[in-house]
């Protein structure tokens, strides 16, 4: 078996062992401590909350699904924050971070062209990524051609040395539903204009609830490489439509493990449909990259293909996940 395949397995192993570990059926102790993730796969997804705001928050029950969900992750892209007060995301983080997890947060401005308005946010473990607070902003749309125009930041996962982390863009969208052919065009460009933000960062990963799924995304067919994460599955909550997604072009982004899957709230907590619907109306969706900034040899594929999952559930390294980012790039 060659290194990339034992690798895969420990990923694969040790979402496994996570999503297990949130479906337990008994209460949550906190002195149990955070979870351990994956040290060979840095676990990205997208989450939309749906109205995420004062109602859902003094739900109790929900908002421990909730953070038990985001605990499982290094980086959740959250969208439908909609509140009229700012504690909402900082109260949430609180709450995520009551097993001793070491969260942090990043939010962007309320948008939207009626009097509903919604929020972006980007929720991250601090011990194993960090942000460049001066990358985060809102995506420029002069010609209004997008509802919730996106949110952006650029992130890298914490190793020693430095130079040897991946780094990255999330774009955090929630499109309109009623319209969604054009918002997917006016993403095209954005993609292609965070592909060109800076010269030192060839890696985006656009991420959300896209209300389309990979038969609709022939806008998206225009970017040299491009690729997604999730195919052939649902990713709402009543299992009826793919609507979340993660995007992504090669071979800039060789990071891509091709692992990826769907949190479903109903299986995974063991809840029936309407209290699944109570915490959202949607599923995370996920997908697993490199920690470390990749650069695949001439001649040789890239680690993974978009659209693929694998069901291997053992990994001779399932023993060995407290192993550092650092010491796994320095290997």
């Amino acid at each position: 078996m060659g290194g990339a395949q034992r690798m895969a397995r420990g990923l694969i192993a040790v979402v496994a062992a996570c999503a297990w570990l949130v479906g337990a059926t008994a209460p949550v102790t906190h002195a149990a401590g955070p979870i351990v993730k994956p040290w060979d796969g840095v676990m990205i997804a997208s989450f939309n909350i749906q109205v995420f705001g004062e109602s859902k928050m003094a739900k109790a029950h929900v908002v421990e699904v909730l953070a038990r969900v985001v605990r499982n992750f290094d980086i959740v892209a959250i969208q439908e924050v909609r509140a009229k007060s700012d504690s909402i995301i900082p109260d949430f983080v609180r709450a995520v971070n009551a097993d001793g997890s070491r969260y942090h947060y990043v939010i962007g401005p309320r948008q939207g062209r009626t009097v509903s308005k919604e929020q972006y946010a980007f929720v991250y473990d601090t011990n194993r990524i960090e942000v460049d607070p001066s990358s985060v902003g809102i995506v420029p749309d002069p010609g209004g051609r997008l509802h919730r125009p996106p949110m952006h930041a650029r992130f890298r996962t914490r190793i020693n040395p430095a130079e040897m982390a991946f780094s990255f863009w999330l774009v955090d969208i929630h499109t309109d539903p009623d319209e969604v052919p054009q918002e997917l065009d006016a993403l095209t460009d954005v993609f292609r204009a965070m592909q060109a933000a800076r010269p030192d960062e060839d890696d985006v990963i656009l991420l959300g609830d896209l209300n389309a799924g990979p038969p609709q995304f022939s806008s998206f067919q225009k970017i040299p490489g491009v690729g997604w994460a999730v195919a052939g599955v649902t990713t709402n909550t009543r299992r009826t439509k793919t609507y979340d997604n993660l995007v992504f072009a090669r071979p800039a982004t060789a990071e891509y493990l091709g692992i990826w899957g769907v949190l479903d709230l109903q299986h995974t907590f063991g809840l029936p449909l309407d209290n699944a619907l109570e915490v959202s109306d949607h599923n995370p969706v996920w997908a697993a990259f490199h920690p470390c900034e990749s650069r695949p040899a001439p001649g040789q594929p890239f680690p993974g293909m978009a659209g693929a999952r694998s069901e291997e559930h053992t990994s001779e390294l399932q023993s060995r996940v407290d192993i550092s980012y650092a010491v796994f790039c320095l290997k």
